[in-house]
């Protein structure tokens, strides 16, 4: 597969290890805010097989729309056939610390890896109130740091 052409929105790959709250909050907020300059997606190295609800209920409370969301491996989009990543951002410590599969070199430059630190909502206990809250709150420093990162154009040039 070829870079895409310049007009062509970039892609970011969010990763965590289950890919049923933080990195689907995080893609669907970054196609929200980031279209049409950014294209967005999420996976895991260990994925749960859904979403989490209480995420799914977070994104609709705030306004973003999650296109379908699927919590899928990060060996999806190691294949052939994936689309090329421009930045490749870890949003857990876990998957951070995690060997991620080997990048297809279909392209002259690698991904550029990025890492930002969220604690795991859904590890929340208490009430249904305190767990909202705990999502609430994550989901809020994922909005800050993808509005920093969009307003600071921090793509790597193609």
């Amino acid at each position: 597969m070829s870079e895409p052409v310049d007009d062509a929105p970039r892609r970011v790959l969010f990763l965590c290890t289950g890919n049923s709250a933080r990195s689907i909050m995080a893609e669907a907020y970054m196609n929200a805010k980031g279209a049409p300059r950014w294209r967005a997606y999420s996976a895991g190295s260990k994925p749960t097989g859904s979403p989490n609800p209480l995420a799914i209920d977070t994104l609709s409370a705030y306004g973003t729309p999650a296109e379908n969301p699927r919590s899928k491996s990060w060996d999806e989009f190691a294949a052939a056939e994936a689309p090329v990543m421009d930045v490749v951002v870890t949003v857990c410590d876990n998957a951070a610390g995690e060997v991620c599969p080997i990048w297809p070199m279909r392209v002259a430059k690698p991904p550029r890896k990025l890492h930002w630190s969220f604690p795991d909502p859904a590890a929340a206990s208490g009430s249904e109130a305190e767990k909202r809250a705990a999502f609430a709150a994550v989901f809020a420093d994922i909005r800050a740091r993808i509005d920093d990162f969009l307003a600071s154009d921090a793509a790597p040039p193609r």
